[in-house]
């Protein structure tokens, strides 16, 4: 009798711990889909800017470029932040580097290095 009671008790102790969930199991879709958003997106990203930063570091006078704001002009000056841009005749402007968005003819000098 008192072993019968003992194996009833056992049996309710069983019944009442549910499994718990594994914590690998439930992050692991969480990780993948980080996985698969840092390929597909942040690491081309990092990439393209590290190639436009190293562009506009070697910015020289007599390079052409289309400021972020749409304005061409021709470099007449580089410093260490700061850009001077002719951009029409008689019009010079000082810019930062970081207002550089496009360097015309930066594929035509890559290509030809």
């Amino acid at each position: 009798m008192i072993f019968g009671a003992f194996a009833a008790s056992a049996l309710q102790a069983g019944a009442a711990q549910a499994p718990r969930p594994n914590m690998l199991g439930a992050l692991l879709p969480f990780v993948l889909v980080f996985v698969i958003f840092y390929l597909l997106i942040i690491m081309p990203q990092r990439k393209k800017q590290k190639k436009h930063l190293d562009l506009v570091e070697n910015l020289k006078p007599g390079d052409r470029i289309i400021t972020t704001a749409g304005i061409f002009g021709t470099i007449m000056g580089v410093q260490k932040d700061l850009i001077e841009l002719k951009i029409s005749s008689n019009t010079n402007v000082k810019i930062t580097k970081s207002a550089v968005g496009v360097i015309r003819g930066a594929t035509d000098r890559l290509e030809g290095e």
